[in-house]
């Protein structure tokens, strides 16, 4: 169990899925495409810097299936993942499957600089940003009071890492929108369990790069 000076400590440690090269770029959101993991240097580099032991918890879409299981094949010992709808990317509905340029006619001038959408958009047939912010942030203090101590590895979606940054630091969903989140990169948020049964959250790297080169240098502080 990982502690510091008495405190229960959880560890999360989000990786964002590998890339999708095959949707011709159209938006993809929650349709189920396939990742390319083609490059074994970057999931070399996370399967010597990912925790062993840790819980495994990947979304229902097969992309994050397929960059756990690329991680495995380059070393790390990943034990079967808990499958958690609620980490999944944003639903966008009617917008899935679309070109940007089709999107942007459809949105009317509703624009984000950083998403698809402002965060209070409710994408027609889907969702808003905040919708994912609530259910990502409801299944993080589920899976923390559940897992209370473990190292957390989840295997998720830019979408869904932004809405656990912005429930770690108490942000708006729109201020979340900020964060930049590449594909197979790190962000690790550490939640310290307090007696009252809640949990004080510190985020500790966001966005580290996975390949050894790009990370020469980059030290994550000791498991408690």
């Amino acid at each position: 169990m990982n502690t510091l000076n008495d405190l229960t400590v959880t560890s999360w440690w989000w990786v964002r899925h590998a890339p999708v090269t095959s949707h011709h770029g159209r938006l993809y959101g929650q349709s189920d495409v396939l990742a390319n993991t083609e490059d074994r240097a970057v999931f070399e580099g996370l399967a010597a810097r990912l925790p062993k032991g840790a819980l495994w918890v990947t979304s229902h879409l097969q992309r994050t299936h397929q960059t756990a299981n690329a991680i495995a094949e380059a070393g790390h010992p990943v034990t079967e993942p808990l499958i958690e709808e609620d980490f999944a990317e944003q639903s966008f509905g009617d917008w899935q499957g679309l070109t940007y340029t089709e999107i942007a006619a459809e949105r009317a001038g509703r624009d984000h600089p950083f998403w698809i959408a402002p965060a209070d958009y409710t994408v027609p047939g889907g969702e808003s940003f905040s919708q994912v912010v609530d259910r990502v942030s409801d299944a993080v203090q589920r899976i923390s009071e559940r897992h209370a101590g473990r190292d957390i590895v989840a295997v998720a979606h830019g979408g869904s890492i932004r809405a656990a940054l912005g429930h770690a630091l108490g942000i708006s969903p729109a201020q979340a929108l900020s964060f930049t989140i590449d594909n197979c990169s790190m962000t690790r948020i550490d939640g310290f369990h307090r007696s009252d049964g809640g949990l004080d959250w510190c985020v500790v790297g966001v966005n580290l790069p996975a390949s050894k080169s790009a990370l020469h240098g980059v030290v994550f502080p000791p498991r408690r």
